[in-house]
């Protein structure tokens, strides 16, 4: 995964510090930056654009980080890292307690808040892709989907996956726990946009069910998020 192609949205009310950001992070070769001033403008845009990275800050015009943070977790997984100038220990052990990737307190030095950019981001989405690529053998519930081979282990009986199955579920694997778009999915199978895909992608999607759950009339782990696309359940014990 590129992490300099991630979408980082970036939600401060100080113009001057959100300028000196968005500079920072361009320089340093992001290339998907968003801007939010309230907790309004931070909610419309991480709906619309789901991005990859948050940096939020605590006090808000319109609201507070911490419970913005409880929405945006309500739907997503994604990487939180709180950016605010209250340095009590409380704050700190509340955003972090809450389960916040990472806190830093203002005034910062730039070259710290790009390492802990880096690694938050390597943590989520570069090692898990690195221990699948070794392992080659994803657990989902009582299932073991080998990569290499393109099957299921479904107790002692194989079940093959087809070429397309295979590109979704590696897919979802990769991103597990957070919501894949309907374009994203289809870039990665047919290299194409949602438009003119829609019933190909739901029955892709139903046929690869019926290889990985239990019960694919009720799906446990490949979940649909109407309007946005699917999303791959993470388990707590999940190693890989």
């Amino acid at each position: 995964m590129d992490l300099f192609a991630c979408e980082i949205l970036l939600v401060d009310d100080n113009r001057e510090l959100q300028e000196m950001l968005g500079e920072m992070l361009a320089r340093e070769g992001y290339r998907k930056l968003l801007q939010a001033y309230s907790c309004r403008e931070a909610r419309e845009m991480f709906a619309q654009r789901r991005p990859e990275l948050v940096i939020l800050d605590v006090m808000l015009p319109d609201g507070d980080g911490f419970s913005l943070f409880r929405e945006f977790r309500e739907d997503s997984n994604v990487p939180i890292l709180f950016l605010s100038a209250r340095d009590e220990d409380n704050n700190r052990l509340l955003g972090l307690g809450m389960g916040a990737d990472d806190y830093i307190t203002k005034p910062f030095l730039p070259q710290e808040l790009l390492l802990r950019i880096q690694a938050v981001l390597k943590r989520v989405y570069i090692y898990p892709a690195l221990q699948m690529q070794q392992s080659q053998v994803a657990q989902v519930g009582r299932y073991q989907v080998d990569l290499r081979n393109a099957s299921v282990d479904r107790d002692g009986r194989e079940v093959t996956l087809t070429a397309k199955e295979l590109l979704l579920f590696k897919k979802l694997w990769e991103n597990r726990g957070n919501i894949v778009t309907f374009d994203a999915l289809c870039q990665a199978v047919w290299n194409d946009d949602y438009y003119g895909y829609e019933n190909t992608l739901m029955v892709h999607i139903r046929r690869l069910r019926e290889k990985i759950e239990e019960d694919p009339s009720h799906p446990r782990w490949i979940l649909t998020i109407r309007g946005l696309g699917y999303r791959l359940a993470a388990e707590k014990k999940d190693g890989l």
